[in-house]
């Protein structure tokens, strides 16, 4: 297979890295999700990716807790996903970097936007951690922001459904699945891509998206190769 995109940002949940277990990390099934990163780094895909924080904490399931310090409190989660997800890269011996949006300069790099196209140039894997760095924004607008910023093809974004669905496909068995769609559909129809802001980004940066199941790992090769898989957003 030949890839069709040279650099391009993966977002991960971080309740897809939970496993079975639905909590915390399970590092074999963070291992499985790395394995075709290793084959897109040896195809000489450039990957960056983006890591959620839900598998430990979810800010807005934080009752009367200020909404503020529930989102740093997330922040922090997202480095507890990243540094897991850079220690499975590791032991496949992979080259990695995890920056992160908040200094926290003992566990990771900060995230400053030459040195990070610079370690994809060099074949380095990048996790990025911390959201934007700022309250109220999720990782989705994070993953299109950091698209945006270092000039990515395309996003991944890999989810435990297929695509993209005009009504949710587990409430409603006649829900119909998109294979192309564009932004302008997902904002207007309220489509449960990622949050609006996340959508806007990408629009107007004419950044595409393609979303796709986790439930087969290698579908993050083949969604990079330009297979048919799951649903393009453009």
């Amino acid at each position: 297979m030949k890839p069709k995109y040279k650099r391009v940002l993966l977002k991960l949940s971080g309740e897809s890295l939970a496993g079975d277990e639905k909590h915390g990390i399970d590092f074999d099934t963070v291992l499985r999700f790395c394995q075709p990163i290793k084959k897109l780094n040896e195809m000489g895909v450039e990957v960056a990716i983006v890591v959620g924080g839900g598998n430990f904490w979810r800010g807005r399931s934080s009752g009367n807790m200020d909404r503020t310090r529930a989102d740093h409190m997330g922040m922090l989660a997202t480095v507890i996903t990243a540094l897991g997800v850079c220690d499975a890269l590791e032991q496949l011996d992979l080259e990695v970097r995890v920056q992160t949006a908040i200094s926290m300069q003992q566990v990771a790099e900060p995230y400053i936007r030459n040195r990070a196209i610079r370690h994809l140039e060099k074949g380095r894997i990048l996790v990025f951690g911390c959201g934007t760095g700022n309250p109220f924004f999720s990782t989705d607008t994070a993953a299109s922001l950091r698209a945006a910023e270092i000039e990515a093809d395309i996003i991944l974004k890999a989810t435990m459904v297929d695509g993209v669905y005009d009504s949710d496909p587990k409430k409603n068995p006649e829900a119909k699945k998109f294979d192309r769609i564009s932004f302008h559909d997902v904002l207007n129809k309220d489509l449960a891509v990622m949050d609006s802001t996340a959508a806007a980004i990408c629009k107007d940066n004419n950044i595409p998206i393609i979303v796709f199941s986790l439930d087969n790992p290698d579908n993050i090769v083949s969604a990079v190769c330009g297979e048919n898989v799951g649903t393009i957003v453009e």
